[in-house]
């Protein structure tokens, strides 16, 4: 740990209220008070816990690192009470009112950051209006983006120049414009806030967050540069904005000797007994499949998914948001006892960052969230990409096109997190063929060793020396000059 100077640097860390947002900010903040950084984090009750459990290991360590506590305003918007996490909005309603919600976090935020005068407020880009709070005391606000530069840069040309709406329909391939190598997506692959009639609590965020950007000290990503130096500098030089790269934080975490399982939510499965079954396993052999924390696949997409595992003929974990019941319509009659033994069925969360890194895990089926993508980067494994909402769609071209480790399953729409469809998207034949060309044969070994070898470039990346271990020292040092 570093000699703190004379005035102890605070940084305030605020994440939002989402697993997939929550638990990098947390890492990041565990990161910075392993530099001798003083690290609050703020939250809500129902998340208190869990961010308590996640910041032990450097409590532990001597680190200085705390919790601070505010209301989140559920009936104030309507929201049942205890409705404090994304994941717990279950309809179209329920989330235009979490959005509301944080909004009127606003007074609670300006009231603490008076109190306690912080050196720097990091918070999610969720919260746009956070820029304007720190201003008022003086304080520099960094925007914590969960993406990395490749699809900010995406994000950021369909903002811009809307290609998406100079094409005649749905289906017809435009090019993003403005970045350093050509990509084409679909209209309907775009994330809906983008939608000439999205709704006005989304447009106002949406316009809002352009405004603070503008306006904040600067950016932090989670990313390395060897992973994409091409956007990195597009972003910093050609679009003029501040931004540290200092990912995968999941490494820098295991680095400074944490506890890597401890991130998020308690397993649903015993680690041990996880590992305990992989480690039956030869090398490459075990597909993991995992959605996020957000996706909830219909019963038919869910039938499609066992059937072509089990046509695939390859052992597996799955991870699912399914609850076990008596009598399971979306499971193939059967499946379970002839799976026995070749797959395991973990249902809630799962220790991803352990599983990934056995050496027994050969692929990664991946709804393409940033968080994931990164992981199975650092794991060097390659993926299987089925990209559902948000910038996934991006990610997904930044894995299969750019960097080459990942193949499409053929998910072609952007679908609302709450929407629950009535019929599979992606057949079990689509399914099955993905699996076979991410796991066997001599294009999977060539993506496999393209994985190896970016997850070799992410280790470094962390250490002392290395492009993120040197960008955060560069931006706490600016931050103290301040």
């Amino acid at each position: 740990m570093e000699t703190k100077s004379h005035e102890q640097l605070h940084i305030f860390f605020f994440p939002y209220m989402a697993q997939g947002h929550s638990i990098p900010l947390i890492d990041i903040a565990k990161l910075f008070a392993s530099r001798g950084v003083k690290s609050t984090l703020i939250t809500t009750p129902l998340n208190a816990p869990l961010l308590s459990k996640a910041i032990q290991s450097s409590k532990n360590l001597g680190f200085d690192i705390e919790i601070l506590v505010i209301i989140f305003p559920t009936e104030e918007v309507g929201l049942p009470p205890g409705c404090e996490i994304a994941s717990m909005t279950t309809t179209h309603e329920m989330k235009e009112k979490f959005f509301k919600a944080t909004f009127l976090l606003e007074p609670q935020i300006e009231q603490i950051l008076d109190q306690h005068r912080p050196h720097c407020l990091v918070a999610d880009s969720l919260f746009p209006w956070a820029t304007y709070v720190a201003a008022k005391f003086g304080i520099p606000r960094l925007i914590f983006h969960g993406p990395g530069f490749f699809p900010l840069c995406a994000i950021l040309g369909v903002k811009l120049y809307e290609p998406h709406w100079k094409v005649s329909s749905d289906s017809e391939v435009f090019t993003i414009p403005n970045l350093p190598v050509e990509i084409k997506m679909k209209r309907n692959q775009v994330p809906m806030v983008f939608e000439q009639n999205a709704n006005l609590i989304l447009s106002k965020l949406l316009k809002e967050s352009r405004e603070c950007e503008e306006r904040s000290y600067g950016i932090i990503v989670n990313t390395f540069y060897e992973l994409e130096p091409a956007f990195a500098d597009h972003y910093r030089k050609v679009l003029g904005r501040k931004a540290w790269h200092i990912g995968p934080v999941s490494l820098c975490n295991k680095a400074a000797g944490y506890e890597t399982e401890i991130r998020g939510m308690e397993a649903s499965l015993d680690e041990h007994e996880c590992l305990n079954w992989l480690n039956t396993k030869k090398h490459n052999s075990v597909i993991y499949i995992c959605s996020g924390s957000m996706t909830n696949f219909s019963d038919p997409q869910l039938l499609e998914i066992a059937l072509g595992l089990e046509a695939s003929g390859m052992e597996f974990i799955w991870v699912l948001r399914r609850e076990k019941k008596e009598k399971e319509e979306w499971l193939p009659e059967g499946f379970e006892q002839r799976m026995e033994g070749k797959g395991l069925i973990i249902r809630g969360w799962a220790p991803q960052v352990l599983i990934l890194e056995h050496e027994a895990i050969g692929g990664f089926v991946s709804h393409c969230g940033w968080n994931s993508i990164l992981e199975g980067v650092s794991s060097g494994v390659p993926m299987i990409t089925w990209p559902v909402s948000a910038e996934q769609f991006y990610n997904e071209k930044l894995a299969t096109e750019i960097l080459r480790i990942g193949v499409a399953v053929g998910s072609q729409k952007w679908a609302s997190l709450v929407d629950v469809k009535k019929e599979a998207s992606v057949k079990r034949d689509a399914i099955e063929k993905a699996v076979a060309r991410v796991m066997v044969g001599d294009e999977a070994e060539e993506m496999r060793s393209r994985a190896r070898a970016l997850g070799e470039m992410a280790r470094r990346s962390v250490e002392e020396g290395g492009s993120s271990f040197s960008d955060l020292t560069a931006l706490i040092e600016e931050l103290r000059s301040l």
